[in-house]
C-alpha cells in the first residue's frame, strides 16, 4: 500500500507509516510518477487531480484537506472509480474569526446596527457569519440560489445584495455557476464606500474588471494564486495569503477527516484519530463589544496583512510557513 501526501499538511507524520509506503511531497510537485503506483492521495488546493495527474494510475482515493474541492477532476473520478473527500466544514470557525476580525476592523466605531451584511454563500462558513453577524446587530441579507431553491429561505438575488449592502461576504465555492461571480456586470451596483470581502476562491472575483476606487476590498483568496494581482494587493484594506481558514483547530479537523476517508477506504484501523495535544473548540457567543476588546490578542489581522503586502513574492511561503491561529469562540 501506498499514500502520498502533501507534506504541508499537518499532523500525518508517522501515522500511516505502519501501514504501507508514505511519501510526503510538495503538493505543487506531486506528478505522474509519484502517484502511479499509489493507492490514496491526500492533498491541498496545489495538487491538481485531473487526467494528466491520474491517468493509469493505481489511486483508489483522493482526501483533500480542504472545504474546496475544484481542484479535483470530479467527473473523471467518478468514471474512473475514484473515491473524493473532502474536508466539508473543517475550518468554518477559523474563517469565521478571520471575518470578524475584518468587521471589527473596517467597522470601527460605528454600530453594527446601522450597516447591512450581505452573505453570498451560505453554507458551512456564510451560515455561521449569518448566525454571528445578527447577533452583532447587522442586518443580514442573503444569496445562495441551490439553497433558496431547495429550502425557500427568503434569500434574495446576487444583484439585491449588492445594491443594499454596505458590506458583501462571499463564500460559495468554485464551479462554472460562480466563476467570476462578481463582474463587470454588477460590480457597479455596490454602493460607494461599500466593503468586498472574498475568502471563498479568487476566480470568483474577475479581478480586473472590478477594480473601484471607491469601495474598500478585504482578500484573503486571489485570482491567479501565487502570481497575484498587485493593484488590488495595493487598494485592499486588508490583504492575506489564503489563511482565512488557517486555525489550529481547522488544520486539524481536515486532517482528521482525511485520515478518516483514506482509513476507511483502504480499511486501515486508525478510525476515531485526531491530532494530539490540539484542544477541540467549544462554540460560544460574543458580543459585538467584546469582539472588538479581544480579537486583536488572539489575531492581529492588521499586522498580518502589513506584513503580507511588504512580502507578497512569498505568497506560498507565507501560506507554507503559516503560524496557525487558535479559534477562541
Amino acid at each position: 500500500m501506498k499514500i502520498v501526501i502533501d507534506k504541508a499538511i499537518p499532523f500525518l507524520c508517522g501515522l500511516f507509516e505502519p501501514f504501507g509506503e508514505v511519501v510526503y511531497l510538495d503538493g505543487k510537485n506531486i506528478g505522474r510518477e509519484e502517484v502511479k503506483d499509489a493507492d490514496a492521495l491526500v492533498i491541498r488546493t496545489r495538487t491538481k487531480c485531473n487526467e494528466s495527474l491520474l491517468d493509469g494510475s493505481k489511486v483508489r482515493i483522493i482526501a483533500t484537506a480542504t472545504i474546496g474541492f475544484d481542484h479535483i477532476d470530479t467527473d473523471y473520478c467518478r468514471r474512473h472509480n475514484i473515491a473524493v473527500a473532502t474536508a466539508a466544514g473543517c475550518n468554518a470557525r477559523g474563517v469565521l474569526q478571520w471575518v470578524a476580525a475584518v468587521l471589527a476592523h473596517i467597522v470601527g466605531d460605528t454600530t453594527p446596527q446601522s450597516l447591512t451584511l450581505g452573505i453570498v454563500g451560505v453554507g458551512a462558513v456564510g451560515s455561521l457569519v449569518k448566525e454571528y453577524a445578527e447577533q452583532w446587530g447587522f442586518r443580514t441579507i442573503c444569496c445562495d440560489p441551490p439553497r433558496e431553491e431547495a429550502e425557500h429561505l427568503g434569500f434574495v438575488a446576487l444583484e439585491e445584495v449588492l445594491r443594499q449592502a454596505d458590506i458583501v461576504t462571499l463564500h460559495t465555492p468554485l464551479d462554472y455557476t460562480t466563476y467570476h461571480l462578481i463582474n463587470r456586470e454588477n460590480i457597479s451596483l455596490l454602493k460607494s464606500g461599500a466593503t468586498l470581502i472574498n475568502a471563498s476562491r479568487g476566480e470568483v472575483v474577475d479581478t480586473q474588471a472590478t477594480l473601484r476606487n471607491d469601495i474598500r476590498y478585504a482578500i484573503d483568496v486571489w485570482e491567479g494564486e501565487p502570481n497575484i494581482d498587485r493593484i488590488l494587493l495595493e487598494k485592499a484594506t486588508i490583504a492575506t495569503p489564503h489563511i482565512a481558514g488557517y486555525s489550529l483547530q481547522g488544520k486539524a479537523n481536515a486532517s482528521s477527516q482525511a485520515v478518516a476517508a483514506v482509513a476507511h477506504h483502504l480499511n486501515i484501523p486508525v478510525g476515531g484519530w485526531y491530532p494530539k495535544g490540539v484542544e477541540r473548540t467549544t462554540p460560544q457567543q460574543i458580543g459585538w463589544e467584546e469582539l472588538r476588546n479581544t480579537i486583536t490578542d488572539h489575531y492581529d489581522i492588521l499586522g498580518e496583512s502589513q506584513h503580507f503586502k511588504r512580502n507578497a513574492e512569498a505568497f506560498e511561503q507565507l501560506r507554507n510557513e503559516y503560524r496557525y491561529r487558535n479559534e477562541y469562540f
